[in-house]
C-alpha cells in the first residue's frame, strides 16, 4: 500500500470492498479476510486502522447511520410536498437499499456487532429509519396533511416493520415490486389521510 494514503482513503476504500462483498455475497461471507481481498490491501491494513473485525463493522453501520441522517432532514424538508404515500414509498425505497437491508440482516447475525451498536431506541438502522419517518409523519401532521390525532410512533413502526419485510424477504440483490409497497403505504395510512378530511 502506498505510503501517505489518507485514513479516510483506507476507511471508504474498505467500506466499499465490504459492501460489495455484503451485495455479492452475502453477511455469513463478510469476514476481514474477504473485505481486504476485495479491496486488494493486505490484511493487516484493516487492522492498522480499526480494533477489532467488529469494530470495523461497527464503524461501517455509522457511515450508513451518517447517511441515514441525511436522508432524514431532506424528508423532513419535503413535509408539505407531493403527496405524503409519495414521500413515504420513495423514502422507504431509498433507505431499504440492497446495501442497508444486508447490514440489518448483518447486525441480526452478529451479536457482538449488536452488542456494540445498541442504543435505547432499538435496533440500529431501523430504529433510526422509524425516528426519520416519525420526524416526517409530526411534519405532516403540523400542516394538517394527516389527522391531527395521528399517532406517528405507531404509524412509523408499522411502515419501517412493513416495508422491512417486503425488501429483506426478496433473494439477494432483488427488490419488491413497485404496486406491493405502494399497497401497503396506502393500507397503513389509509385511516390518518382520510380522516384529515373530516
Amino acid at each position: 500500500m502506498p505510503t501517505g494514503v489518507h485514513l479516510r482513503d483506507v476507511r471508504k476504500q474498505l467500506f466499499d470492498a465490504a459492501e460489495r462483498v455484503l451485495l455479492r455475497d452475502g453477511p455469513n461471507a463478510l469476514t476481514s479476510r474477504a473485505v481486504t481481498t476485495e479491496a486488494d490491501v493486505a490484511k493487516g491494513v484493516l487492522h492498522r486502522y480499526f480494533a477489532d473485525f467488529d469494530d470495523f463493522l461497527a464503524e461501517l453501520v455509522r457511515d450508513r447511520l451518517a447517511r441515514l441522517a441525511d436522508q432524514a432532514a431532506l424528508l423532513r424538508a419535503a413535509a408539505g410536498t407531493r403527496t405524503v404515500a409519495e414521500n413515504l414509498i420513495d423514502a422507504l425505497t431509498e433507505l431499504f437499499d440492497p446495501v442497508t437491508v444486508a447490514l440489518t440482516s448483518l447486525i441480526f447475525f452478529r451479536d457482538e456487532l449488536r452488542t456494540r451498536l445498541r442504543n435505547r431506541t432499538g435496533l440500529p438502522i431501523l430504529a433510526e429509519a422509524r425516528d426519520m419517518l416519525k420526524s416526517y409523519l409530526s411534519a405532516e401532521r403540523e400542516q394538517g396533511r394527516i389527522a391531527a390525532d395521528a399517532t406517528v410512533d405507531s404509524l412509523s413502526l408499522s411502515l419501517i416493520g412493513a416495508a422491512h419485510l417486503l425488501f429483506a424477504g426478496r433473494c439477494r440483490g432483488t427488490l419488491p415490486d413497485t404496486e406491493e409497497l405502494e399497497k401497503m403505504v396506502h393500507t397503513v395510512m389509509a385511516d390518518v389521510l382520510q380522516r384529515r378530511l373530516l
